[in-house]
């Protein structure tokens, strides 16, 4: 098998393979880059991206996704401490899950390359907890990459450089990429790492420089109207794309979705982001700090990620570090962490020469209380200790003959206060007592090894008799989502497979072979839902249908039928129904597409509409209506399951197969008829035959 690196990153991922002498970088998914997207070196950039497109089934990965998505998810590897949850296309996913399905794709884009992805090192943040590398780890396998090792991304990029001189060096790495800072100061001697320390700041990274962009622009040129998500989405990346052009041009002009174009120089974007770039040279002290060294006392300084590219931020550097980073021909800030990590699967395999030795980010331990009620962290395993590492202490009941004790798992800094953001609760484990005893009697030692992939094994032996009483792995966390339902969501994900189980099943029945069902909106029906048009003003607010209400609406009806196509018709004169505050965002709505409404002054409003887009459609259509006057041209509106009602309780959603009442007929004397009839002058305006063409589809 070939030795494979994966640099997993917040905004990129990178892949590298040994070839017996030397390293390949392998280039993923170059075909999907656009001509303004096409920077040196961005052939071998994998977006670590998954999105959605009305254009296509099924997700979106890499340059696809990044570019061509209408709906996307980034930044999912920030999530992995927690496995926190995000939303593609109306249905939640763990962020365990992205990580797979970007994994996945990677593995594909080898296979393109013809080559493959069965193992590999794959790197991680010098100071990723113990939750987020367990993460990683799971989202690999469940891509079928067999994980040799998790590698810290710093000692990676050192790995490369020394790979190229040989030479006895002790090395600071400042890794700055999309998601944090990480400085690691490393020494390296006759093929063998030692990382000496390791300190960093999460979620600080190019995506907080973005927002700094982001803001310039919008205080010269506010936003006038509501923006769409994909306006917004487009926005977002033409300020990511500029920039990256910032850090070698001086200007760049940015361009609002309101048609604004703000020019921004290069000298003020650094000005704006001085605040961050001192936060990420914190750490930097922090580890010289930490081992009583002086700036000169470092050999090299390796510069790697994207945002350390920034020349404002190479200049803060070489100043705290008296001496100019290591060139990029040296040590690519791309691709050095790929690189380093391929030539370590390489030396894992045995097919290099090396030895690589890591050291702990974080303390380990445990919580104890005193008799006052007070919490603290109680160090077991050191920051910066080289991995594998053993290490117990002995610990005792607060009182007698317990049955049972709550273990607390923790990582973290313990010179700060518990509840500080550095320190974090991994997990909890049950020691069990099978024979309560008095406090000294229970007296354990609690005893911690961790291994060099950053997993954890604990266990507890009484002092007096050696018994165990506690022995386990650390395998799952006490937050975030469910890691054994990641197989089925990543299926779901990939296949686009997510609403087949939810809509009537006689609707899928009838749309059996199409790529999508229809949900056809009846859109100001449902703004309307427990409000008064007939008593203006008695109800204040409530005499106005409301656009945020049909809003709640149609995420409620994405969110139970992530698969279906929405059509949300509104009447013509919904715009001027709405509150006043309301009406720009309908406009929007409108112009893009969003909200569909027939022309003004039509008979038979927007319920024509409805349904004649249903019919060609073979929708379903969401309305408490009963479409009295429509139902002689379409009697299916009185079919079991073609219909849905809605109804609002509580803030949710409730969505119910409905069918449309038939009219009514009475029997009524002919001289009533004759006089009824009398009274109701015929229309001179027949219903419209309303026709609705979908587009083409390619």
């Amino acid at each position: 098998m070939t030795a494979t690196g994966i640099d997993f990153g917040t905004t990129n991922s990178v892949v590298a393979q040994w070839l017996g002498d030397d390293v390949d970088v392998l280039s993923l998914d170059a075909h999907h880059i656009d001509a303004d997207w096409r920077h040196p070196g961005f052939e071998y950039l994998f977006p670590s991206v998954v999105g959605m497109s009305s254009l296509r089934r099924g997700a979106l990965f890499g340059w696809e996704a990044k570019l061509r998505s209408e709906e996307a998810a980034e930044a999912c590897k920030r999530l992995l401490k927690s496995d926190e949850y995000v939303t593609i296309h109306g249905r939640r996913f763990a962020a365990t899950t992205v990580a797979a399905g970007v994994f996945q794709a990677m593995r594909k884009g080898a296979e393109h390359n013809l080559t493959a992805i069965d193992q590999a090192v794959i790197t991680v943040p010098a100071n990723a907890t113990g939750a987020a590398r367990y993460r990683t780890r799971a989202a690999a396998r469940f891509a079928g990459i067999e994980v040799l090792a998790l590698l810290n991304e710093p000692t990676a990029a050192a790995i490369s450089y020394v790979h190229e001189l040989r030479e006895a060096r002790t090395i600071l790495v400042f890794d700055w990429g999309g998601g944090t800072i990480d400085v690691t100061v490393l020494d390296y001697q006759d093929g063998f790492f030692e990382e000496l320390a390791s300190r960093g700041v999460t979620e600080l990274g190019g995506l907080e420089i973005d927002r700094r962009l982001r803001d310039l622009v919008l205080e010269r040129a506010p936003a006038r109207s509501a923006w769409t998500p994909a306006q917004e989405r487009q926005f977002g990346l033409d300020v990511e794309r500029s920039k990256i052009r910032l850090s070698s041009e001086e200007s760049v002009t940015i361009r609002t979705p309101d048609g604004d174009t703000v020019e921004v120089w290069q000298g003020e974007l650094e000005d704006a982001i001085t605040d961050l770039v001192d936060r990420a040279l914190a750490p930097v002290q922090q580890c010289l700090t930490d081992l009583h060294m002086a700036p000169l006392d470092v050999d090299a300084v390796l510069m790697i990620g994207g945002t350390s590219q920034i020349p404002s931020v190479r200049a803060a550097v070489a100043e705290v570090m008296q001496q100019q980073p290591v060139e990029v021909d040296l040590c690519d800030p791309m691709t050095a962490v790929a690189r380093g990590a391929s030539i370590a699967a390489a030396v894992l395999s045995g097919e290099a020469d090396g030895v690589i030795q890591v050291a702990t980010s974080h303390a380990l331990g445990t919580v104890v209380t005193d008799d006052t009620g007070q919490r603290a962290f109680s160090q077991i395993i050191p920051r910066n200790s080289p991995l594998p590492w053993k290490e117990r202490k002995s610990y005792t009941p607060r009182r007698d003959n317990a049955r049972s004790l709550a273990v607390e798992i923790w990582e973290g800094d313990p010179d700060r206060p518990l509840d500080h953001a550095d320190n974090v609760q991994l997990t909890d484990l049950r020691l069990i007592y099978q024979n309560p005893r008095v406090r000294e009697d229970s007296r354990f030692l609690l005893e911690y090894t961790y291994d060099t992939n950053g997993l954890l094994h604990v266990k507890a032996t009484l002092e007096r008799t050696g018994e165990e009483v506690l022995n386990e792995e650390i395998k799952s966390f006490s937050s975030g989502g469910p890691t054994p339902a990641v197989r089925k969501e990543l299926d779901d994900l990939l296949a686009g497979n997510t609403v087949t189980t939810l809509l009537p099943t006689q609707t899928r029945r009838r749309s059996a072979g199409s790529a999508s069902k229809a949900l056809v909106v009846d859109g100001s029906n449902l703004a309307w839902i427990g409000r008064s048009p007939r008593r203006p003003g008695v109800y204040g607010r409530d005499d106005r249908p409301s656009y945020a209400q049909l809003l709640s609406a149609r995420d409620a009806l994405a969110s139970r039928y992530p698969d279906a196509v929405l059509h949300v018709v509104v009447d013509a004169t919904f715009r001027h129904k709405v509150a006043e505050e309301e009406r720009a965002a309908v406009d929007s709505a409108l112009a893009t597409g969003n909200l569909i409404q027939p022309p003004a002054g039509t008979e038979g409003k927007g319920d024509a509409l409805v349904t004649a887009i249903a019919q060609d459609t073979d929708g379903i259509v969401v309305t408490n209506d009963n479409y009295t006057e429509l139902q002689g041209r379409y009697p299916w509106l009185r079919d079991k399951e073609r219909v849905l009602g809605a109804t609002l309780t509580q803030g949710m959603w409730v969505f119910t197969p409905r069918t449309c009442v038939p009219p009514r007929h009475r029997i009524v004397r002919a001289e009533t008829f004759q006089q009824s009839r009398a009274l109701i002058p015929p229309s001179p305006h027949p219903l419209p035959e309303f026709r609705y063409h979908r587009p083409h589809e390619e």
